[in-house]
């Protein structure tokens, strides 16, 4: 027995021995960091060819043919069933001036749905007992209570749940200021482009349209807002808390705040094209006109209502964290999971999903903008998706709606879903790889 533990300590001397030398002798520093360590990055393993499947040519051939018939430069298809990635392959032009096809890893803003990441960021945060649903937000007692000039003291009332399904009563009587920026710094006479607080602040200035929880009405402020309190509450700053408490327990690690300029973007982001070449005055008060998508909106202001880039099948990683069944592990609690999805009125929103379909048992959530087009479709049984594109259409959201019965249609052409793989666990062998195994198993033998 002594021996024995002698020779164990040996040789873990002996380790740590080498394991020093290594560091000391190398060039290169060795860092290990949490993102590091969990599992692999599926937009650096996975590629195009590894859904080249016989059974799901027809599928792909209709997706081509309605990029085509609607002027869609590129986008990306994520498949799940029984929380298994099946499918996954990127169609058309990543960046078509650039010749860069696109691939199953590129990166796309996802627009509004975006706000599925902020919600799911507010309920890591009541999980974890920091806050409630039915926490004040404004007012001496509210989460953000150094917002002083508030002109309606109802907005005193407005909850955490009431930004979360739409109901805070903010008013459009300005129309939606995230997207009317030089507008407000016009009304505002700010010399700079308005910070998160200050584009609150003019909110907060105006009168609510009804009290808080009466009927929806879709707000972008609100989920600004629910990013401040993001931060508020978790003293980081919003991208960094989504990042390390969100997405990369999830196993998504390629997922980020948009940047507004080509020139700026992530690598493997795709670019963006509009549905027009109008050009609108810059958000940044330098009064040059600029494309929508690259400088004409500050996208990246837009936070944790629509500012969130990702490829199709990290987001659809992401929504297989958040769903209740033990295949992937959620990252959320199972109340938070049901709370997500309780609509309690007609008429209302689902807490960071936009609709939720008991009878089907379908989530479904849509973003859209100049250069962008989202669609994330969750089947609590069956097959679910996540399709986004690089290009917007000029029927603005009801094109985007139109998605949802495009892919679906699609998915009726597959002659049959492979059964044997799993994307999110492993990469699965090609037939040139499984040729490749055999012969060097005959060589061993």
């Amino acid at each position: 027995m002594r021996r024995t533990l002698i020779m164990v300590i040996s040789v873990l001397l002996i380790g740590v021995a080498i394991f020093l030398h290594r560091i000391i002798t190398t060039d290169k520093p060795i860092v290990i960091t949490e993102e590091q360590e969990q599992g692999y990055h599926l937009n650096d393993s996975l590629d195009n060819s590894l859904s080249d499947l016989p059974t799901t040519r027809r599928m792909e051939q209709y997706i081509e043919r309605w990029m085509s018939r609607n002027a869609i430069k590129g986008a990306s298809l994520a498949v799940m069933r029984n929380e298994q990635l099946i499918y996954c392959k990127g169609f058309g032009w990543a960046d078509k001036e650039m010749e860069r096809k696109a691939n199953v890893g590129d990166i796309y803003r996802m627009a509004s749905a975006s706000k599925l990441i902020t919600a799911v960021g507010i309920m890591k945060l009541i999980d974890e007992g920091r806050l409630t649903l039915d926490s004040k937000v404004f007012g001496p007692e509210g989460i953000l209570s150094h917002f002083t000039e508030i002109k309606d003291k109802r907005a005193h009332n407005i909850t955490v749940r009431h930004l979360l399904n739409h109901t805070s009563g903010f008013s459009r009587r300005m129309g939606d200021p995230m997207f009317r920026i030089a507008d407000v710094m016009r009304w505002e006479e700010l010399a700079t482009t308005p910070t998160a607080d200050e584009l609150i602040a003019f909110q907060l200035g105006l009168r609510l349209r009804g009290a808080p929880g009466g009927s929806a009405q879709y707000s972008n402020v609100g989920y600004l807002v629910l990013s401040r309190v993001i931060e508020q509450v978790s003293g980081m700053g919003y991208e960094e808390y989504l990042q390390t408490n969100v997405l990369w327990p999830a196993g998504c690690y390629d997922m980020h705040i948009a940047r507004n300029y080509y020139e700026e973007r992530y690598p493997k982001e795709v670019k963006y094209y509009g549905h027009d070449e109008e050009r609108i005055i810059s958000y940044d008060g330098s009064g040059e006109l600029r494309l929508r998508e690259y400088g004409g909106n500050n996208i990246r202001g837009l936070q944790g209502a629509g500012a969130w880039v990702a490829s199709s099948v990290e987001l659809m990683r992401l929504v297989a964290s958040i769903d209740g069944k033990p295949g992937v592990p959620d990252i959320i609690s199972p109340e938070s999971v049901a709370e997500m999805k309780d609509i309690r009125r007609k008429g209302d929103y689902a807490l960071g999903w936009a609709k939720y379909h008991p009878n089907i048992g379908s989530l479904v959530r849509t973003g859209t903008m100049s250069g962008t087009c989202a669609y994330i479709d969750y089947r609590e049984s069956g097959v679910s998706y996540v399709f986004l594109t690089n290009t917007s259409h000029y029927r603005g959201a009801s094109f985007t709606n139109s998605i949802g019965s495009m892919v679906r249609n699609a998915m009726t052409r597959v002659e049959d879903w492979p059964t044997d793989r799993d994307m999110f666990v492993e990469v699965p062998p090609t037939p040139q790889m499984e040729a490749d195994t055999t012969s060097v198993e005959g060589d061993l033998s």
